[in-house]
């Protein structure tokens, strides 16, 4: 009786070698390109050590795929072409990484527009809230407060609750400054903010004063805007200029 050797098994012999060079001279020339797609990509060792770490890690996987003895050479070319789009995906991402934070931060700002958006000159720009204002958040001796926006105001007027969160002891303020407000007389107590801080804009030693009574917003008026460039509001935009 003559015996038939067994076939050989799927993947190996050299179509395995020959698919696993494919492969090998394919992520060569994606790197290449990727590299003279974005060139800034790889502009610091970090970046050099992740890619080189990725494309180990991608030549492993690739390997253990095309070493398979049951190897499914269209399944193969699959999972590798699934690990290549990972690994160009990552380098697009990291090469688009401060486009990103921009995009990220501007799309903030339209969701929460007191948050505000840095322009490429380098100003603040804010959108008007639903109520026709214009409101600033802003970290006073490192605390965040939101601020109303008031040409009105000469001075930057803390509400008690936010002067207390800015560090200021109710007790020992002297509520001796006089004010117009549109409901009659008020009074505050005059101090002064260690820093003010509205975006990329900041400020040290800023005349304030603290609202003897109580407030639903603090305002921000006259002794912050005036230590700006400029500002100006274009339809529904603030725009401050440091």
């Amino acid at each position: 009786m003559v015996q038939t050797p067994p076939p050989s098994p799927r993947g190996t012999g050299p179509n395995r070698w020959f698919w696993f060079l494919t492969v090998a001279v394919g992520l060569t020339g994606l790197v290449v390109w990727l590299i003279g797609r974005y060139p800034n990509a790889l502009d610091s060792r970090d970046a050099m050590i992740n890619i080189t770490r990725y494309g180990a890690i991608l030549l492993l996987v690739a390997s253990g795929i095309l070493g398979s003895r049951t190897m499914n050479v269209k399944k193969a070319v699959r999972d590798i072409a699934i690990w290549v789009a990972i690994l160009a995906g990552l380098v697009a991402l990291y090469g688009f990484r401060y486009e990103l934070e921009t995009l990220g931060l501007r799309i903030a700002g339209e969701l929460e527009p007191s948050r505000g958006n840095q322009t490429t000159s380098g100003e603040m720009l804010y959108r008007r809230s639903a109520d026709g204002h214009f409101y600033i958040d802003a970290t006073v001796n490192r605390q965040l407060i939101r601020f109303l926006v008031d040409t009105g105001a000469s001075d930057i007027v803390l509400s008690p609750a936010d002067a207390e969160r800015a560090g200021f002891n109710r007790s020992e303020l002297l509520f001796n400054q006089q004010y117009q407000t549109a409901n009659g007389i008020g009074w505050g107590a005059p101090v002064v903010l260690r820093s003010i801080q509205a975006g990329t804009i900041r400020f040290n030693g800023v005349a304030a004063s603290v609202n003897d009574a109580p407030m639903s917003e603090s305002l921000l008026g006259m002794s912050f805007l005036d230590r700006l460039s400029g500002f100006e509001v274009r339809g529904d935009s603030l725009i401050l200029r440091p």
